[in-house]
């Protein structure tokens, strides 16, 4: 569908025809010179209208950070939503429409904006950027992570399906061949693995006393024994979403800090450390 055309009623409630927290979302029309019904939409939290947003989009927690992507690596850029201040931007990248849109911390508040981008908006390639703790002894400070799928204590899974599959909810494998491959054109060193989301952040996985510690390892070691990379608190979302929807996504990380090792990078350094991440993320969306 042309976002940018006129669409009739029946198109547009076939493509917003959802809820959210119990309210539907009602379009308002607008008639234009030929007589025909357009609509000018924008949710409870994105004032954007359809058109707005660019079919590829990148997906940082930190509003700011969606700032500094979008003035820093597009052009002509365009500024649609500041509700709440979760910041939103169009503009290009090497000639390709990217959307830069903020979505806060968690899975709560990450299925909101990624679920209106889907069904509201039209994006069809979803990359998350952000930041994560390392957990596995393989992975240092300012390590780009490549999250090929994701373990998470949320419901999300379950409130699917319930409880008679256990969903594995993972990457869109194109999107992740290519950033591969575009990492190694940048000649920077990616770690590509699965990641834990957890609704929790502060938590006692890593308690000898925690409340899933059983055999004398806690949980964060039975994860780490079992390959667990890293933990971060959006993939399990993002990929549920992608799956249903049928759209692509994937989730590339920076390790902000290891939580084994009690280390952090100065926040002086995070600039530099973040831009391996976006330039990896914006090659790929591109494609």
């Amino acid at each position: 569908m042309d976002f940018k055309s006129p669409i009739s009623r029946r198109d547009f409630m076939k493509l917003a025809g959802f809820t959210t927290a119990g309210t539907i979302l009602n379009p308002s029309f607008e008639k234009v010179g030929n007589g025909k019904e357009v609509f000018n939409m924008s949710t409870p939290h994105n004032s954007a209208e359809v058109g707005d947003i660019a079919e590829r989009v990148l997906l940082p927690g930190d509003p700011l950070r969606a700032k500094v992507i979008a003035e820093n690596f597009l052009t002509n850029v365009k500024q649609y939503n500041s509700i709440r201040n979760i910041f939103g931007f169009t503009g290009k990248y090497n000639g390709v429409p990217v959307s830069i849109q903020a979505t806060g911390i968690g899975i709560p508040s990450f299925s909101v904006y990624t679920h209106e981008l889907i069904h509201v908006y039209g994006a069809k390639k979803l990359i998350r950027t952000g930041t994560c703790g390392g957990m596995h002894e393989s992975l240092n400070l300012r390590n780009v992570l490549i999250a090929q799928g994701s373990s998470t204590d949320s419901s999300i899974v379950h409130q699917t399906f319930g409880g008679a599959i256990n969903f594995s909810l993972l990457a869109d494998f194109d999107l992740l061949s290519k950033a591969v491959v575009n990492a190694k054109k940048l000649n920077i060193p990616v770690k590509v693995g699965n990641v834990f989301c957890t609704d929790t952040y502060y938590n006692d996985y890593g308690k000898s006393d925690g409340t899933f510690t059983s055999n004398g390892l806690t949980l964060d070691e039975k994860m780490i024994k079992h390959g667990i990379l890293a933990v971060e608190m959006e993939s399990a979302a993002l990929y549920m979403l992608a799956a249903a929807a049928q759209v692509q996504a994937l989730a590339i990380f920076t390790v902000s800090n290891h939580i084994g090792r009690g280390e952090e990078s100065p926040p002086e350094e995070r600039e530099k450390d973040f831009n391996d991440m976006i330039k990896i993320a914006l090659d790929t969306v591109i494609e």
